[in-house]
Formats: structure tokens, sequence, C-alpha cells
């Protein structure tokens, strides 16, 4: 006898959508194929969600539970943060193509989602506690410090080979690791 266990159709709905987003953005997207990707029926999606739109959200807001899970921030040495950020982008590129799909897809404005917003302001708080302490630099605002460590983090995803070339693949994170931690010493 079957069991029904919507939880774990659930994640197994968002690992596929997932896939078939960073794949194929909302647009290009299909539930037909998601939907069989995560073992369920396409009729089953809408159970969840009201729409691909929905879904596309859902996929989003977890990415970010999931990197501020995985990821915490250590505002004491923001080096070694970016560094794992970098590690964490390099393992998983599928969310980072997700990422990338979200941001051209939703725009500027709409992509604003509370969990986003909440995690970074987290981050700035965070940073500014550790430049109350002296251990990071005031000379640059906790928000720019924030978007530099993460710009610096990710500058080797979906890059182009002749961006990817200027530095070998076993130096790349050491030099997102020096840099962070010269940009934000006190």
């Amino acid at each position: 006898m079957r069991t029904r266990d919507p939880e774990t159709k659930r994640r197994l709905l968002l690992e596929a959508a997932l896939e078939e987003f960073s794949a194929h953005g909302v647009a290009g997207a299909r539930v037909d194929r998601l939907a069989k990707r995560a073992g369920i029926s396409a009729g089953l999606v809408y159970s969840f969600y009201e729409n691909k739109d929905g879904l596309f959200d859902a996929v989003f807001d977890l990415i970010v539970e999931q990197t501020v899970s995985a990821v915490p921030i250590d505002a004491d040495d923001l080096g070694e943060y970016a560094g794992r950020l970098c590690d964490a982008g390099l393992a998983h590129p599928d969310v980072l193509r997700f990422v990338a799909w979200y941001q051209l897809e939703r725009g500027d404005p709409a992509a604003r989602r509370a969990s986003t917003t909440a995690a970074m302001a987290e981050k700035v708080a965070l940073i500014a506690q550790a430049q109350s302490r002296g251990v990071v630099t005031d000379r640059i605002a906790p928000r720019e410090i924030l978007a530099l460590v993460l710009a610096l983090a990710n500058m080797w995803q979906l890059r182009e080979p002749e961006f990817l070339d200027l530095v070998k693949p076993d130096r790349r994170r050491a030099a997102v690791v020096e840099a962070v931690r010269r940009l934000t010493a006190p």
C-alpha cells in the first residue's frame, strides 16, 4: 500500500524545478517535463503551486534559504566567507544559472523578494558590527562591502572562456579570498 508523503513530493518537485528552470528559465520551462523529473503528475504540480510563476518564486526562496543556511556569513573573516560562497557556486552551477534566469525574467523591482531582503539586511548588520569592533574597514559602507564580497565570490560563474583563462582554476578561490581580505582589512 502506497503512503502519501506530500513533503517528499514537494521536495522532489522543487529539485526538478531547479533543474528545469536553470536550463530553460520560467518562459521556456515546461510543467510536464519538470513533473516527469520529479516523478509526479503534472496535475499534482498545481496542487502545490498555483502556477509556474509561483513555483519559480518558490525555487528562488528555497535557494536563498539553503544558501544562508549552508554558507553562513562570518563577518570576522569575509575573505573565507567569499571563498565558501565561491565553492558553493562551483559545486552547484545550476543555482547560479537559475539566479541569472530569475534576474532576466523578473527584472530589478519585481525580483525583490522578502527572503533576499531579510538575508541581505542580516548580513549588512553583521558587517556593521564587525566594523564597530574594528575587524572590518569602516572606509566602505557595510552595504557596499557586502555587494563587493558577493560579486567577487561569484565572479567565476557564468563567464566566457576568455575571462576564465585569465586565472587558472586552482588559483581562483585563493584570488577571491585574498582580494576580499585586502578589501575589507581595517
